[in-house]
């Protein structure tokens, strides 16, 4: 039996999984530069692990959903 998600929660792992990447990418970035300064460089981080705290299946439901895309050994990336 599929296990069934509410908006809400989709959302909410939606949201997290963005934040997440958008951390990942900051501290990326950060580091391109060197010594702190901006090289305006842009990070290569396309897919990670989701956040824990929630199900496998409510990354599988949106996969199906089509807001993230698997990349293999359990990393995702946000379809754009």
């Amino acid at each position: 039996m599929a296990e069934e998600f509410t908006k809400e929660q989709l959302l909410e792992a939606l949201r997290a999984f963005r934040k997440r990447l958008k951390v990942y990418r900051q501290d990326d970035e950060s580091r391109l530069g060197g010594r702190g300064m901006t090289s305006g460089k842009s990070s290569g981080i396309v897919g990670i692990r989701p956040p824990q705290g929630f199900p496998p299946a409510i990354w599988q439901k949106l996969v199906e959903q089509g807001k993230i895309e698997p990349e293999g050994n359990g990393t995702y990336s946000l379809k754009e």
